[in-house]
């Protein structure tokens, strides 16, 4: 068994949405840390992943938090909340609970909680005051909640002016591109006393990134999400955890970023 078992539960900013591979699979800020932890390391590690995208706080907390920790992980990272500050009868303060109850339940099973704000959206995106407002708000009653506990490990993105710009952002404006999904996997391994690769900050801009007129915007994006809200649907819907069971990450030697080398175990 390895010494770090690191489990990952959330929505689609924990599952990878944006950081898409030439292969269609998403990779995402959490898989990187999972390399970047070996890679520091120098050894192998198990990392999980249950995020699916579209998640509102409450189906990760019931569906994900507790097979989580029936892996018996080492340390656990949690976020959520993005897709309720999109709704807008969201109360702040059952989102905040419900980061309590995780913190609770790590506590309970020995688990180091590694708790991680999402990053900032709100500049690309139509009602931006509204969702800056928000994410302010929830932010904070957060932050509020983990006063009195240094022992949680915090990875903090909504406050970081550089990552809310465009750069970091894929062309639906509301996920982190590749770019964004490196600088957050260097903070978080930067907060879990590892050192992360440098050039991870900040990457060069991305040469194919896209940015689409507000009429087309409105049409490929907007639209479908408005569509799934009045249908009470998901994008997350069917979908299964990228990785459900441990997998095996191996030090990935002179290319941190190449791949992870996932083997299945139980």
């Amino acid at each position: 068994m390895a010494s770090v078992r690191f489990v990952a539960i959330g929505d689609s900013f924990t599952e990878g949405v944006g950081d898409e591979r030439p292969d269609g699979r998403v990779r995402g800020w959490a898989d990187l840390v999972a390399q970047g932890w070996a890679d520091a390391a120098g050894e192998p590690i198990e990392y999980a992943n249950l995020a699916i995208r579209g998640k509102l706080i409450q189906p990760i907390v019931d569906e994900q938090l507790e097979p989580a920790l029936a892996l018996k992980p080492t340390h656990l990272s949690f976020n959520g909340g993005g897709n309720d500050m999109l709704r807008p009868r969201t109360s702040v303060s059952h989102v905040a609970d419900l980061f309590s109850h995780v913190l609770a339940r790590c506590d309970e099973e020995g688990v180091k909680l590694i708790l991680l704000s999402g990053a900032n959206p709100s500049a690309q995106l139509p009602l931006r005051a509204v969702i800056q407002r928000r994410g302010d708000l929830l932010s904070a009653a957060v932050v509020q909640r983990i006063a009195n506990r240094p022992d949680v490990i915090r990875a903090l993105n909504w406050p970081d002016r550089e990552l809310s710009t465009a750069g970091y952002w894929a062309e639906d404006r509301l996920h982190m591109n590749a770019r964004g999904h490196h600088r957050v996997a260097a903070r978080v391994l930067t907060a879990l006393g590892l050192d992360a690769p440098v050039e991870w900050w900040s990457l060069p801009e991305l040469p194919d990134i896209v940015r689409q007129r507000n009429a087309a915007y409105y049409r490929d994006h907007v639209g479908p999400w408005v569509r799934r809200r009045l249908t009470g649907t998901s994008s997350g819907d069917g979908r299964a955890p990228k990785f459900a069971r441990w997998s095996v990450v191996e030090p990935s030697g002179d290319d941190p970023a190449s791949a992870l080398a996932h083997e299945p175990t139980a």
